[in-house]
């Protein structure tokens, strides 16, 4: 009996221990960096993306296209954070040269970064024209450039 109990807690502990970690959350700039930064993470205070109330069908829907997003006008990407029935949308403004490299060459390094980083904390990365910029257009991205990268044995 002792050695089914033991069993049991042991198999309990284990699936405690292998539950997924959550995503570490998105840094944001503060206001007094971000005036001399050359990327500025800030919170949106109105959601570009309005929230849906979603209630259960009763009968067959036809699925909705997602709502657009709206981007501020100085604002190159939003990163939109869905995490326990909460949205975190957080706007990714660049300095004006690296804003403009970013508006012309969306494949370069800075700007990858930032929707990289985006991705990490769980997000989803909307671009300027409130489209979403996912891991397809990514790959489109890298077949216009030829990146080289190291990894380490």
């Amino acid at each position: 009996m002792q050695f089914r109990f033991t069993i049991a807690w042991l198999a309990t502990v284990l699936t405690a221990c292998a539950a997924a970690p959550e995503n570490p959350p998105l840094a944001t700039t503060s206001r007094s960096d971000a005036a001399g930064a050359a990327v500025a993470r800030r919170p949106l205070e109105t959601p570009a993306i309005p929230p849906v109330a979603i209630a259960p069908p009763t009968y067959l829907v036809p699925q909705q296209p997602p709502p657009k997003i709206v981007v501020p006008p100085t604002t190159q990407y939003v990163c939109v954070i869905d995490t326990k029935n909460k949205q975190q949308q957080t706007a990714i403004e660049f300095a004006p040269k690296v804003a403009a490299l970013c508006r012309k060459h969306p494949e370069m390094g800075p700007c990858q970064y930032e929707r990289n980083n985006c991705r990490a904390s769980g997000g989803r990365v909307f671009a300027a024209d409130g489209v979403e910029i996912t891991l397809a257009t990514e790959a489109e991205y890298d077949k216009k450039v030829m990146r080289v990268r190291f990894r380490a044995n």
